[in-house]
C-alpha cells in the first residue's frame, strides 16, 4: 500500500482525536452500546476514550487474569487499555499501541484520569505501528484489538509480530472487520475506501491462514452479527466506522469519511454515490478473532 495512504490514515485518526468526539455525545455512546460495552464499563471511564470507532469490545471475552501483560494494538484513545488495566490489576501491565501521535497524546491524557477513584499506574502507550512493535519477544500473555488490523497494510508482518510478543500459551482476542465475500472491484481498488475500513480488510478465509501461516493454533473467527449500519449514530466523524450525516441505507462505514469535519477536506469525494449502492452488511461483518499461541512454540 502506497504510504500516501498510511499518511492519510493518520491525518484522518489525528482528526478524530484532535476533535471533541466523547462519549459525552450520544450517538458516540450509541455506537459503544451497539459494539458491546456496557453502560457500566462506559461510565467507569473517562469520556475521552470513547471516539465511536470500536467494532466490538475486546476485553469482554478476552479472558483477562489479575497479573497478566495485556497490549492493544491501535489502542485509539485507551477505551480498551483502561479497562484491561482494571481487570489485570496493579501487579499485572496493559500496554497501548498506535502509530497516530495525537492519539497517543489522547490516550495519555485519559490515562492520567482518575478511574474508579484512582489513577491507574499499570498503564502505558507507545508510539509504534503494529507491525513493528516495540516490545520484546515471548513477554505478552494476551493481544486484544479493535477495528485496527483491517487497516494494516502488511498485515503478514501483523501477524508474526503478534505471535513473536506472545508468551507461548498467549492468547489472541481480536475484534476486527472482515470479508465475507470479496468486494466490487471499484470498491476494491479504491484508496479511499482502504481509508474507510473496507477495502483493506480480509476475507474471512484469508484471516484464518494468515494466522495459521504465522504459528497460531485453535484460531476461530465468529462473526459477532452485529449491524455495521450502527456507526450512523453518530455524525461528522472523519475516520474509519465514521459515518455519513444523512446515511442512505447503503456502505454508512464507508460513506461517512465522505464528509469534511474538522474542516479537514473530505478524502471519499465522488465515492459516496458508488458506495451507496452497496449494503456493507452484504460483503463485511464485525468478528470476534480467537487464536493461541502453542505451549511449546518457540
Amino acid at each position: 500500500m502506497p504510504e500516501s495512504v498510511i499518511d492519510q490514515v493518520k491525518q484522518k485518526y489525528g482528526a478524530v482525536a484532535a476533535s471533541g468526539l466523547s462519549n459525552e455525545h450520544a450517538g458516540v455512546e450509541a455506537v459503544a452500546r451497539a459494539f458491546g460495552y456496557t453502560a457500566e464499563e462506559l461510565a467507569a471511564l473517562p469520556a475521552g476514550v470513547n471516539m465511536g470507532l470500536s467494532c466490538g469490545n475486546p476485553t469482554a471475552f478476552a479472558n483477562l487474569r489479575p497479573g497478566e501483560t495485556v497490549v492493544d494494538l491501535g489502542c485509539g484513545g485507551g477505551i480498551d487499555v483502561l479497562l484491561a488495566a482494571l481487570k489485570v490489576g496493579p501487579t499485572g501491565r496493559a500496554i497501548g499501541i498506535d502509530m497516530t501521535p495525537a492519539m497517543i497524546e489522547r490516550a495519555q491524557a485519559n490515562a492520567r484520569q482518575p478511574v474508579q477513584g484512582q489513577v491507574l499506574t499499570n498503564v502505558e502507550f507507545h508510539l509504534a505501528t503494529i507491525d513493528q512493535l516495540p516490545l520484546p519477544a515471548d513477554s505478552v500473555d494476551c493481544l486484544v484489538s479493535n477495528c485496527v488490523i483491517n487497516l494494516a497494510p502488511d498485515k503478514p508482518a501483523v501477524f508474526r509480530e503478534m505471535f513473536r510478543i506472545l508468551r507461548p500459551g498467549g492468547r489472541v482476542a481480536v475484534s476486527d472487520i472482515a470479508l465475507k465475500k470479496p468486494l466490487p472491484v471499484e470498491i476494491a481498488d479504491a484508496m479511499e475506501a482502504y481509508i474507510g475500513c473496507i477495502a483493506g480488510a480480509l476475507l474471512l478465509s484469508d484471516y484464518e491462514r494468515g494466522l495459521r501461516e504465522a504459528g497460531f493454533e485453535a484460531v476461530q473467527i465468529l462473526d459477532s452479527g452485529k449491524d455495521l449500519n450502527a456507526y450512523a449514530l453518530v455524525e461528522g466523524q472523519t475516520a474509519c466506522c465514521s459515518p455519513a450525516a444523512e446515511p442512505a441505507g447503503g456502505l454508512a462505514l464507508v460513506d461517512t469519511c465522505c464528509s469534511a469535519s474538522q474542516g479537514t477536506e473530505a478524502v471519499h469525494q465522488g465515492l459516496a454515490e458508488l458506495l451507496r449502492r452497496y449494503d456493507v452488511n452484504d460483503y463485511a461483518a464485525s468478528v470476534y478473532i480467537y487464536a493461541l499461541k502453542g505451549a511449546n512454540s518457540v
